[in-house]
Formats: structure tokens, C-alpha cells, sequence
């Protein structure tokens, strides 16, 4: 297999890579009619790990699936973003406390290699190759539609460019999706194959719905599949991008970037609302070690970008260490070594990592001159909110930069001698190493790059309102940080007021005491679980993990810092659950939520965003999704307060884990106040 990798690998010098001017935004010409119509029970947009669990679950359930994605890999995170190592907690993976599609997913790459850990890579039990992720996955739903008799319709190469919103015709209490016209694009006669350019210079045409050079258009026009008998919901969408494209051109509330500071979210960096400052995203890459040394060329660019790089901390200045951190593929054991508290294999001759690294290819931009992620003012102001006008909601100007900085990070590892953060003295150049490039490289791509960045952060929902919830559900950061919240840090940033709910909420019963004056927030208990919701439908474990934005613009100037005060909610979390209400929108009620994208606070997205957590949260959507057709009932319905009298909502969760989509974790109940077993 590996030697098939090395046969179609290209070697061109980094400066021979075309990196083309961006003009500015184009918005798109009015659509021809539709080229075809697909009818669909579930249109899940986007194919990374959530939308694939989806797709899976509702072709288990024998429903038909339509599945767009806009690459033509599916998995995401595992796939197309490149980071094909998957992030998961010592606890849960030891007793493997995961949806079955997700140990399906497991069990076929460890039968792929013969091991789970063919990269013998140090940050996870398992580091594969990318590529080997898409094809699994795609067995995997090909298989699920025949075992479940459903139907799979896949779109490769395709974007969502308009939806109709419409009031709901059968009752309910908002809207409903109708119809979603789509832009699949192709390489146009005499262009080269997909996956030639970087995304920058792709993207825009994408969102188009004329020819180019590059790319035939086929326009489809997703529409319910007719059934027999009236249903308050003929079809559903599930909202899977990874930005959050669906929400933002359906339009319905959402959040970005750092919420205001509040005794839900204590550890947050700013008193308001910053909506620029999300978590940076980061263009992964591929590198083989060599016997011999090779030869790199200075790209023109690298000047720019050369100011930022770093090994960041002392205890992490080791090329080795760094080299097989993320290591995907590894044909010979090296020796043994040890770097500051690590164990790990050295590399070796044909061994590849792949490269995610927060002061090196992660691009991190926090202002309103360079955001990644449109904010809705921002869309309103271009025009893209307008019917027929939405081009993907990212500027390409960033993802550009995002690319340029990436392979100038490469250039740095192999040549480099400056660290940024550690001085000088601590840099070496290691050039028996060569970046991977070539469309049967381990990116699949002619540039090296990965074919969408790995994406961190996206637009997250507001879910509806309720009594208990009056400005919309979110789940927060004080609902699964482990932290005490008692440092002076938090007596100073927030009132005295806002510092006893705090605790009060925590204290649980004992909390009445603390806003009635009998006691103070130091003589109670904080309890010692995440919070507890009746409607989970899903659970992921992670720690609360922070790559931050950058405080000035651009990006990589000089001496820029990290956005002081993000790393204040950085620590570990508890076992967390997936609550329903987290995955219903407001206003529209046949879209349903999952990924990147669900009810949570900018703290707590930064712990549900890994692996396993897409998977649980898609399973759930696609699951959900399945049941409301069945039962004729819209989602929202299962959560109406009182929540706990919900029979339907206890047979969702009932169906859900009967499946062995677990709901919640072991011994993880209410009555079971201390969950410090949970690492």
C-alpha cells in the first residue's frame, strides 16, 4: 500500500504551486433550471463524521438518504480535513463507550491495517491515512443501506446554494424547509481533475451556478419524497457543515465566537460578545522521512508567515517528538525515545506524519479585517442573506492564508532555525524530509494540502426558548468543566451577584443557601458531574482544549499574541451528554443540528467538537430524524416542558440506545453526585 502512496507522489518545489490573487467577491448569476430533482426522507448536508452517522443511522432505519458534501471524500475530520487521528479520552475508550457506527468504524481500520495504530503515532490509539477513512466510511454506508433496505443518494463535490422556507402546512409552530437547490460541480473538458487547486481558488466558483474554466455546474433540486399519509413533516435536513452553512443561510439565530461573560460562562475572555474570535483552523499536510537529505526551496511567501512558528513550549522543542505526534503510517519501528515526558518510536525511512500544530500550520484569525466565518452582519452587509446570492459564508482571502501558512510551516520544520515563542538556539533544520503531494498522495490532493481545513469552531445554534431557558437552551461551560471557580480570578471578573449564582448553580439544593445568604459560596460543595439533561441523546468526553484566535491583524505579524484570557476555560471536562433541545433550531421545524454546530456555548465547543462526539450527536440526528417520520411527530415536540412526561422522548432515547448509541455513560446518574473516576 505504501508503495503505491510513493509511486504517484509528485515532488514539485513549493513555489511552483500556483497561489493566485483573489478578486473580490462575485455573487453568483440567477439559476438555470434544475438539471434533475432527488427526491429525499433525510437531505443531511455536509459528509464529515457527523453527517456520515447520520446518513448511516437513517439508512439503518430504511429511510432515503440524500448526502452532500463539498469534497468528494466523506468523513471529514478522519478524511478530507486530514486529521486521521482520533481524539478520544483514556476512560471511555478503555470500556469503549461509543455508537456502534463509530466502533464499526474502529473495528473495519483496525482490520484494514491489522492494528489500530498503523501511524504508531503517540497522540492517539489510532493515526491512519486519510484516504483509507473515505473508503471505509463509504463501505460502510453502502452496507447500512442494504441492511436496513434504505436508500443512499451520494453528492460528492456539491453545495447547498438556496433553500425555500416556507410556513409549515401542517401545523407546528414555525417554518419548514421545502426544497434546497444544490451546485454540484465536475472539471470541466480539458481542466485539470478535482482536487488540483487549493480550496481559496475554488471555492467561489463552487458556489456558482454558471460554467467555468474549471468546473461543469449540474444544478439539483432536493425536494421531500411523497409519502402516503399526511405527516406534520414530509422530510427532514440535517444541518452537518462544518461552518454552520445551513443555519446561516436558513437564517435562524445562532451564535459565533466568544460569549459575553456570565455565571454560565465564567472563564470567558470578554465582557460582551466578540463574534471574530473563533478557534483557528488549520490546513493539515503530509511529510515522509527520507535516508537522504532533501533539497527545499524558500517559498515566496514564507518571510510573511516564518514570525509565527514555534514549538511553543520548552517540553515540546523535539522535531522527532513533534514529527510523530499525529505519525499516520509507519512500515519500520524505530528506536525508542524519550522528550520531555514523552515515550514514542523515532522515525524512520517511509514513515508520514501528518501535521496539526497549533503555533505552526493552525491559522488563527480574530479580528473583524480577517474572520474566517462571515458573522451574519457581515453576510447581511455583502448580500449573500438574499435569495440565490449565499457563496459558502468564508472568506477566501483567509482561507488563502490559511494554505500559505501551512506549507510555510513545513518549510520552517525542515529548514527552519527560529522559534518565535522559545528564542533562538532551539531550532534546527531536519531536511530528510519531503512534503507529500499528488492526487494519490495521503491528502488526495496535487498541492499537498488537505482538502478542507480541520475546522474547530462553526456557527452554533440558539435553541428554542422555554421557562427555564427564557433567552433560548444553550449548554454552557459550567455544565461540564471540572474547575472549582473559587480563584481570585473569578471573584474579581465577576460581580458579587453574578459569583454566588455561580456557585448556587453549582451547589446544586445546597445552592438556595447561598442566594439566601445562609452561607457563602466557600461552605458549600460544588457537585462533582457535568449537568444531567432528561432529553440527551447522545455523549461525548473530552477536555475543554483551546487552539485561540490571534489579538491583532493579520494573523502572523510580529510579535502578535494569542487573545488574552481565551485559555481561562481550557481544562478538563466530565462525561457530557448530547441534549435533543441542543439540536433544534428556532423557527424552523424539520431542520435538525448536529456537529460543530449544536446549542453550545464558545467554552463548551471547544470539548464537543472531537471524533466521537460528531459521530454520537449525527447518530442522534439521524435517529431522531427517522422517529419523527415514523411517528409522525415534529422533534420539537418531544422536548415540550414538562420534558420528563414526554413518552415519545423516553421511546426516542429507548430506540437510541437499544441500537448501542449510548445516551448517557456508565454509573453517570443523578444519584451518583462524584464522577472523578471519569478521566
Amino acid at each position: 500500500m505504501f508503495n503505491k502512496i510513493r509511486r504517484y507522489v509528485t515532488t514539485l518545489p513549493l513555489t511552483l504551486v500556483m497561489w493566485q490573487v483573489i478578486a473580490p467577491l462575485t455573487l453568483a448569476t440567477p439559476p438555470r433550471n434544475p438539471d434533475q430533482t432527488v427526491e429525499c426522507e433525510l437531505l443531511v448536508v455536509g459528509g464529515g463524521l457527523a453527517g456520515s452517522a447520520a446518513a448511516y443511522e437513517g439508512l439503518l432505519a430504511g429511510k432515503t438518504v440524500c448526502l452532500t458534501e463539498i469534497t468528494d471524500w466523506v468523513g471529514g475530520q478522519i478524511s478530507a480535513q486530514g486529521t486521521s487521528a482520533l481524539d478520544e479520552r483514556p476512560t471511555q475508550r478503555s470500556q469503549l463507550i461509543y455508537p456502534r457506527g463509530y466502533l464499526e468504524l474502529r473495528k473495519r481500520l483496525e482490520q484494514h491495517y491489522g492494528e489500530l495504530n498503523p501511524g504508531d503515532c503517540w497522540v492517539s490509539d489510532s493515526c491512519f491515512l486519510p484516504g483509507d477513512g473515505d473508503r471505509i466510511l463509504k463501505e460502510m454506508l453502502t452496507d447500512a443501506a442494504k441492511k436496513g433496505r434504505g436508500t443512499f443518494k451520494w453528492f460528492p463535490s456539491t453545495v447547498v446554494k438556496d433553500l425555500t422556507i416556507e410556513k409549515n402546512p401542517n401545523g407546528g409552530t414555525g417554518k419548514q424547509i421545502m426544497s434546497a437547490i444544490a451546485i454540484q460541480h465536475t472539471p470541466a473538458e480539458n481542466a485539470p481533475p478535482l482536487n488540483s487547486s487549493p480550496l481559496s481558488q475554488t471555492i467561489e466558483d463552487s458556489y456558482k451556478y454558471e460554467d467555468s474554466e474549471q468546473f461543469k455546474k449540474t444544478i439539483i433540486k432536493f425536494i421531500p419524497k411523497p409519502h402516503d399519509k399526511q405527516t406534520p413533516a414530509d422530510w427532514y435536513v440535517i444541518e452537518a457543515t462544518e461552518t454552520g452553512e445551513i443555519i446561516a443561510l436558513a437564517d435562524v439565530p445562532y451564535r459565533l465566537g466568544i460569549d459575553p461573560r456570565s455565571y454560565l460562562e465564567p472563564s470567558a475572555s470578554s465582557a460582551k460578545n466578540d463574534p471574530y474570535c473563533t478557534q483557528g483552523f488549520t490546513y493539515t499536510f503530509a511529510m515522509e522521512t527520507t535516508a537522504e537529505a532533501q533539497k527545499h526551496e524558500l517559498p515566496d511567501f514564507y518571510l510573511q508567515y516564518s514570525p509565527y512558528y514555534s514549538y511553543e513550549l520548552q517540553r515540546l522543542a523535539d522535531f522527532d517528538l513533534v514529527h510523530t505526534y499525529r505519525r499516520i503510517w509507519s512500515p519500520e519501528q524505530g528506536e525508542t525515545k524519550t522528550f520531555g515526558g514523552i515515550t514514542f518510536t523515532v522515525p524512520t525511512p517511509g514513515d508520514i506524519s501528518m501535521q496539526n500544530w497549533t503555533w505552526g500550520n493552525d491559522y488563527r484569525p480574530g479580528t473583524s479585517q480577517d474572520n474566517l466565518i462571515y458573522t451574519r452582519e457581515q453576510l447581511q452587509k455583502m448580500g449573500q442573506l438574499n435569495p440565490g446570492e449565499w457563496m459558502g459564508g468564508l472568506r477566501t482571502e483567509t482561507l488563502r492564508k490559511g494554505e500559505e501558512n501551512a506549507i510555510g510551516y513545513f518549510y520552517w520544520l525542515v529548514v527552519g532555525t527560529t522559534d518565535s515563542q522559545l528564542g533562538e538556539g532551539v531550532k534546527t533544520p531536519n531536511p530528510n524530509n519531503r512534503y507529500l503531494t499528488g492526487l494519490e498522495s495521503p491528502m488526495g490532493t496535487v498541492h499537498g494540502l488537505s482538502k478542507y481545513p480541520y475546522m474547530r469552531e462553526a456557527r452554533r445554534i440558539i435553541g428554542r426558548e422555554s421557562f427555564i431557558y427564557e433567552n433560548g437552551f444553550m449548554v454552557n461551560e459550567i455544565d461540564i468543566s471540572r474547575r472549582n471557580y473559587q480563584d481570585d480570578y473569578y471573584k474579581k471578573t465577576l460581580s458579587p451577584d453574578a459569583y454566588r449564582q455561580l456557585h448556587a448553580t453549582l451547589a446544586g439544593l445546597e445552592g438556595f443557601k447561598i442566594l439566601s445568604g445562609e452561607a457563602s459560596p466557600e461552605q458549600v460543595t460544588r457537585r462533582k458531574r457535568s449537568t444531567i439533561y432528561p432529553d440527551s441523546v447522545g455523549i461525548g468526553h473530552y477536555a475543554i482544549d483551546f487552539h485561540p484566535c490571534m489579538t491583532e491583524y493579520p494573523a502572523e505579524k510580529p510579535g502578535n499574541k494569542e487573545r488574552k484570557g481565551e485559555r481561562m476555560g481550557q481544562g478538563q471536562a466530565y462525561p457530557f451528554q448530547v441534549p435533543l433541545r441542543a439540536m433544534l433550531p428556532q423557527n424552523i421545524d424539520n431542520l435538525i443540528v448536529t456537529g460543530k454546530s449544536i446549542a453550545v456555548s464558545h467554552i463548551a465547543a471547544a470539548a464537543y467538537r472531537v471524533h466521537s462526539f460528531e459521530w454520537s450527536s449525527g447518530a442522534a440526528a439521524g435517529t431522531t430524524a427517522a422517529f419523527a417520520i415514523d411517528e409522525q411527530i415534529l422533534p420539537y415536540q418531544l422536548v415540550e416542558e414538562p420534558i420528563f412526561r414526554s413518552k415519545k422522548l423516553q421511546e426516542l432515547r429507548q430506540k437510541l440506545d437499544a441500537n448501542n448509541n449510548p445516551t448517557t455513560f456508565p454509573n453517570t446518574s443523578i444519584f451518583n453526585e462524584t464522577w472523578d473516576e471519569w478521566k
